[in-house]
């Protein structure tokens, strides 16, 4: 691996402050790589796909639609199980210091970047040492994707074991990032496949440079983009945890955008002149998930005591300070099959300590895992573990809080043998239900995306009739439907959805909130 060259960040920033062509992100964590196929969280899709890499189909800037990406076009057959895409020509993959491409992009790119996750045989499918393909199999595309064709050099036919309603929005998402199958053959042949989630190579607006862990990653613009090259010449991610300190950048001049604010800053925010408060209502919800492989969180009674255990509002109105709501469903009212006839649990202490007596459940010790990161969803989850951890000891269960790492804190939250309850969220990757409710709820996510472990017959049959139901209206009704088991099952509290609030520099020209939670600067310019 070449040597990374170390750079004073303070140096960094102020000489970036100075350029309108340079943008500097104060970004809340480090990435856990930058393969996204790999993972699921934001962070790593925001040093990987959303600025580095493609798509085929792409999702119009700031929207839920679709538009062409590396495919110019496509042809669905009639039963739904024919997608032939026609790829865009002349796309160039990026010339770094580690990598020059000897072609451009082709349809040998497409069926590596997809046979590597599907296909355990494939001597691409283990570039990362442990590495798992968390979405590819949390949407069941093992057995979904019968094959990938070749066609010819520029077109790809995928052939569908079913009707898939939501497949062109799949193919929009991070993990479907097309990757070069000639950069991992060089990898492979040098003996350093690791490098593919260490130094990427994508057709994207913006070219990896470097990453100092924990500190900052630096990106170029990449002059050969199939689009116009972006208005940002170097793209700056200074890694920088603390939303406090955040701000204080922001302030000084010494960052440009920065997400995840503290809700008690956003006043002030909005009063100063030099900086832009952007909202946008969020495509999320935040949770509380169960174990539900472990004893008592295997029982609905335990898990519906412990829900009516907790006093939501007071903890939504503590952390997110006017800019969120009590959840009910799984999925946030904004989205289409949201099922509002469903009533919450409610708060009461008593009988949820009667319903875990009448349980067996006595002298209830436990775990409540609280995220060292903060979204949207849970902007707090030190102090939300913490009023959660008070309401259980009102009804005799003892919670002890943990945290680690957050690529750690996702790893150790999958495993089976995981005490007690984990809080996370999600922020919707394509605008369809599914991506909520069989990615994170489904059988096949049990063991990845799948928190609560929880594989419901009930729940996952009606979920898989939605898969390959193109009407939007049955569609709609076998959510709604699925929406009733869940409550009735509790594998998890659901807590909050948010309002999405981002601080930018007024120097900031073009940005736009992500609906699906990401950080994209293409489009985005400086004013001088």
């Amino acid at each position: 691996m070449r040597k990374l060259i170390a750079i004073s960040l303070s140096a960094m920033l102020m000489g970036s402050a100075a350029s309108a062509a340079n943008l500097v992100y104060c970004s809340e964590g480090s990435p856990e790589g930058f393969d996204p196929a790999l993972y699921t969280s934001g962070t790593s899709f925001d040093a990987s796909a959303r600025n580095v890499m493609n798509t085929l189909v792409e999702f119009t800037h700031g929207e839920t639609s679709t538009e062409p990406g590396l495919a110019e076009s496509w042809e669905v057959s009639e039963d739904g199980t024919e997608y032939t895409f026609h790829l865009r020509q002349g796309v160039k993959f990026h010339t770094t210091d580690f990598f020059t491409p000897s072609r451009d992009f082709n349809a040998d790119d497409v069926i590596f970047t997809f046979d590597r996750q599907g296909n355990a045989d494939s001597p691409y499918h283990q570039m990362t040492q442990g590495g798992s393909y968390e979405y590819y199999n949390s949407m069941s595309m093992p057995d979904l994707i019968k094959s990938i064709e070749k066609v010819d050099d520029y077109t790809v036919k995928f052939i569908l074991s079913r009707p898939e309603a939501p497949m062109l929005a799949n193919l929009a998402m991070p993990f479907a990032s097309i990757l070069s199958k000639e950069y991992a053959d060089k990898l492979v042949e040098a003996g350093t496949p690791e490098l593919m989630n260490q130094q990427p190579i994508g057709t994207g607006p913006f070219k990896f440079v470097g990453y100092q862990k924990d500190a900052v990653i630096r990106f170029a613009r990449n002059d050969d983009y199939w689009q116009e090259p972006a208005a940002i010449e170097n793209l700056i991610f200074a890694i920088t945890p603390d939303a406090s300190v955040r701000y204080q950048k922001l302030k000084a001049g010494e960052c440009h955008v920065m997400p995840y604010p503290n809700p008690a800053d956003l006043e002030a925010m909005k009063s100063d002149e030099n900086i832009n408060v952007v909202s946008r209502e969020g495509l999320n919800v935040g949770y509380l998930a169960y174990n539900t492989k472990q004893e008592p969180f295997d029982k609905p009674e335990v898990r519906k005591a412990l829900n009516m255990a907790m006093d939501k509002k007071a903890i939504v109105d503590a952390i997110f300070q006017g800019a969120g709501a009590v959840a009910k469903n799984p999925i946030p009212p904004t989205m289409w099959s949201y099922n509002d006839a469903i009533e919450d649990d409610p708060y009461d202490p008593e009988a949820a300590k009667k319903m875990l007596e009448d349980a067996g459940v006595t002298d209830l010790s436990m775990k409540v895992w609280a995220m060292p990161v903060q979204r949207p969803y849970n902007p707090n989850a030190r102090r939300m573990a913490e009023m959660i951890q008070a309401d259980f000891a009102k009804v005799g269960v003892k919670a002890e809080i943990v945290s680690y790492e957050w690529g750690e804190y996702l790893e150790r939250s999958k495993a089976e043998d995981r005490d007690g309850a984990v809080l996370l969220g999600w922020t919707g990757d394509n605008g369809d239900p599914d991506n909520f409710l069989a990615v994170l709820l489904g059988c096949d996510a049990v063991g990845s995306a799948n928190r609560a472990l929880w594989c419901n017959e009930e729940f996952d049959d009606l979920i898989q009739k939605a898969k390959v139901e193109s009407d939007q209206a049955e569609r709609t009704k076998l959510y709604e439907q699925a929406q009733v088991v869940f409550k009735d099952q509790a594998p998890w509290a659901t807590i909050a959805h948010s309002v999405v609030n981002e601080p930018i520099s007024s120097k900031v020209q073009g940005y736009k909130i992500d609906p699906f939670g990401g950080h994209v600067f293409y489009g985005v310019s400086l004013a001088e």
